[in-house]
């Protein structure tokens, strides 16, 4: 079978590149090894856990919030099994959108492993009948995988990844969390508000690595004072598996004692298994695919997208590299900014960043101006009851242009995306200070941050 482009991968990077091809005119194939469409984002990653975060946290505000707001909710109880249901229904409804797309724009779909046999060939194997597809062009958009450490035998039960904290049968009496990540603090999230001790190690001197340190250290504060326990400095180098229990061993410190095991260290790219030996495609020593202008392999017409080309692990980083290709590919045009891609911590408080952090600023010698406005100060922000975190925002010192922002708060996720415009665009801290923003809201925070660049906070 023919076709101008076959797309490898149905995750928010393939599916969303197969689209934008089709849209500009191309027959366009995809290929997905599993029956669902959507990838590990939709099927086991980002939107169930946040569909488990949002359960959690209602579960969590019933308990105590309603109470202080003169809301009497009775006698409160976990429905464990219909909290997960509701999360698969979200899953497979989305799922069942993206098969409506591909037919609304004429996308064939293969179910089978993929396997590169030649160039502008590839192999179809749904383990009954094979099918060999030609095209000129080829897109690796596989994702990757949750990683895992030496001396840890994941036996997708007690001790699994965040494909098996998303079903747990029972709420955890003690889980320990490998990993002080984005996806081991929002699944001991999870667990912890469900009625869970969690634990968390972590081999750094301190958690979420790639944030705003000076954030990252306000956000441990908070966890803490929402009960998740943190050892930090400390190097796993096992686990055993008991009768009922686990026990996590640590180097040069007593073993924790739990009764299961997240390990939550990382992703390593999809490449195995795909035949890039086959055509030549490179691949580095951690099995990422090197790739050059326009997403293009080290073989002509093999392209790569995603997390299987590293840099950041992100769904929406990977649509933009989908809808960059595309548009390259048929108009000659297609770019993405990778110094505006915001990132998101769905915990409570919300996390979200674009930009350069302090951290980095610092180690390359930019000279900035910094201003902070805390959400205790916000008027919105008192009236949900959420008032913990800020608004941090980085400013050249020369230009005034916008370098980074950092939010810990209520609704991060969403007052980041005006931070990323206002970036895209080049404005200064002086440009957001100076557009009106709607009052109460939380959004006023952005605002006043920016003003606190030059030293005028009104509100404090």
């Amino acid at each position: 079978m023919n076709h101008d482009l076959v797309v490898i991968g149905t995750g928010p990077g393939g599916y969303i590149a197969a689209i934008r091809a089709a849209q500009l005119g191309l027959n366009v194939a995809c290929i997905e090894k599993e029956s669902m469409l959507g990838g590990t984002c939709l099927r086991v990653g980002c939107i169930p856990s946040k569909a488990l975060l949002e359960s959690s946290e209602l579960y969590k505000e019933a308990e105590h919030s309603f109470k202080d707001r003169g809301i009497n909710v009775g006698s409160l109880e976990l429905d464990l099994a219909k909290m997960l249901g509701q999360k698969d229904r979200i899953v497979k409804t989305m799922a069942g959108g993206i098969g409506s797309l591909f037919k609304k724009n004429k996308i064939t779909r293969y179910t089978g492993h993929a396997t590169l046999i030649a160039p502008g060939k590839v192999k179809v194997d749904d383990g009954k009948t094979v099918n060999e597809l030609d095209s000129k062009y080829i897109l690796i958009a596989t994702g990757s995988q949750p990683s895992t450490l030496p001396g840890i035998t994941l036996d997708g039960d007690r001790v699994g990844t965040s494909t098996e904290a998303l079903k747990y049968e029972q709420v955890p009496k003690h889980l320990v969390v490998i990993g002080g990540g984005v996806i081991g603090l929002e699944l001991g999230a999870v667990w912890s508000r469900l009625g869970s001790k969690v634990t968390i190690l972590e081999y750094l001197d301190r958690i979420l690595p790639t944030t705003d340190s000076e954030i990252a250290n306000e956000a441990q504060k908070i966890f803490e004072k929402q009960g998740l326990e943190f050892q930090l400095g400390c190097r796993v180098t096992g686990v055993k598996t008991n009768r009922k229990t686990c026990d996590v061993e640590i180097a040069d410190s007593k073993p924790v004692r739990c009764d299961r095991v997240l390990v939550a260290v990382g992703r390593r790219p999809n490449t195995d298994q795909l035949g890039l030996e086959n055509v030549g495609v490179e691949v580095d020593k951690r099995g990422f695919i090197p790739v050059y202008e326009h997403y293009e392999t080290s073989v002509k017409g093999i392209f790569a997208i995603g997390d299987v080309i590293g840099g950041a692990m992100l769904a929406h980083k990977a649509e933009d590299e989908g809808v960059a290709f595309a548009e390259h590919l048929v108009t000659g045009f297609g770019h993405v900014n990778y110094n505006t891609i915001p990132s998101v911590a769905y915990t409570n408080p919300e996390i979200a960043a674009v930009g350069k952090t302090e951290d980095q600023l610092k180690e390359e010698g930019v000279e900035y101006r910094k201003g902070s406005f805390p959400f205790i100060a916000n008027g919105r922000a008192r009236a949900m009851g959420q008032t913990e975190g800020r608004v941090k925002m980085l400013a050249d010192k020369q230009t005034d242009r916008v370098l980074g922002v950092h939010i810990i708060g209520p609704r991060a996720g969403d007052l980041i995306a005006e931070c990323a415009v206002a970036m895209e665009f080049g404005a200064s801290s002086e440009d957001i200070a100076r557009c009106c923003h709607a009052h109460p809201t939380l959004a006023e925070a952005v605002k006043e941050a920016a003003l606190a660049v030059d030293g005028r906070t009104l509100n404090f």
